[in-house]
């Protein structure tokens, strides 16, 4: 299935921008502890985006999202937002760049598990196959010294530990993916980026810097809240797993980056492992799922515009302007083409 630039450029552009975050966040470690630089970025990234909802929605912020939708944020936050960003801080705190980038990758493994495993997402022979080059990719990654002798044991087991939390937040905002993408990453910022610097500031830390405070910020805003943003809206199209494939780009962007910026080498294990996560990677995107499917009867709330799964009619005022967002009824269909286990396509196989 070839994917329309529409929907693969957002995962993309999420990578790149979450790619280049983590060199660039490693400076700011130098005078700052780890918990609290964890807090600026989120910070950043939830004050920007609620500027940004309000200038654009004229005041108005609307998260889309159901009631009982809420526990699932609420994990998502905690896990994605609070102990994620804290236990990376703590491990590239440790670790070289180059190193804490790549190894990075590891979400994308946990997320797919977690996706396959509790959460029943469709999958295929590629895929998994695809998912078990890229985890090659990491245990190779973690071997003979872990690259540098100044990785630790413990602070490459941090940044699994990160890997491990986000991806129990991919997973669990897959579920609330409907709502608007911008709003819910502004939230899950706010939350998490109050909760970290709190606890830095209650641990004895002191903040640094006007200049580092605004460079933190800015780099929270680009890196973890318009990445965010992004994210939720390939979640919305693509699925947890599929997503998590773009999102793997995302750690061969950060170690190319450490690697000019710091003028690191890691040597062999550090280039087969980019070799493995590469394949992976593109086993990945030259996936095709086609088969006949059934779309259950369903009433739910998006923005979407008349495909072939939006045919319903709207009141006489509708103004014709795509695309929008509203309360809409799917009827039952059945029909075959190619998909993604998108909003629309979460059926068992």
């Amino acid at each position: 299935m070839k994917i329309k630039p529409s929907i693969a450029g957002p995962a993309l552009l999420s990578a790149l921008l979450f790619g280049v975050t983590t060199p660039l966040a490693k400076p700011l470690l130098a005078s700052t502890p780890p918990l609290l630089v964890a807090g600026l970025l989120y910070l950043g990234s939830g004050l920007g985006l609620s500027l940004w909802v309000l200038a654009r929605e004229r005041g108005t912020f609307t998260l889309g999202i159901a009631r009982g939708d809420w526990p699932w944020l609420g994990g998502a936050i905690a896990a994605g937002g609070i102990a994620a960003p804290a236990l990376l801080m703590y491990g590239l705190s440790r670790t070289d760049a180059a190193t804490a980038s790549l190894l990075l990758n590891l979400e994308v493994v946990l997320t797919a598990v977690l996706a396959w495993v509790a959460f029943r997402e469709a999958t295929s022979g590629r895929v998994v196959l695809g998912f078990s080059a890229i985890l090659a990719g990491c245990l190779l990654l973690s071997y003979a010294g872990f690259v540098s002798t100044r990785n630790t044991i413990g602070s490459m087991l941090a940044i699994a530990g990160a890997c491990l939390c986000w991806a129990l937040d991919n997973n669990l905002t897959r579920r609330v993916s409907a709502g608007d993408a911008r709003s819910l990453a502004a939230v899950k910022g706010l939350a998490a980026g109050a909760t970290n610097t709190a606890l830095g500031l209650g641990v004895g830390a002191t903040l640094p810097d006007a200049l580092h405070v605004a460079a933190a910020l800015g780099l929270g805003f680009l890196g973890y809240g318009v990445s965010l943003a992004l994210f939720v809206y390939s979640l919305r199209h693509l699925g947890t797993a599929r997503t998590g494939a773009y999102f793997a780009t995302a750690p061969f962007i950060g170690g190319a980056v450490a690697i000019a910026m710091y003028g690191q080498n890691g040597g062999w294990e550090f280039w087969a492992a980019f070799a493995c996560m590469a394949i992976g990677v593109w086993l990945h995107l030259t996936e095709h799922h086609d088969h006949d499917h059934v779309h259950e009867a369903t009433t739910h709330r998006h923005a979407h515009v008349h495909d072939e799964h939006h045919q319903h009619a709207h009141a006489p005022d509708w103004d014709g302007v795509e695309p929008h967002s509203h309360e809409h009824v799917h009827a039952p269909l059945r029909h075959s083409h190619p998909h993604f286990p998108d909003l629309h396509h979460r059926h068992s196989h």
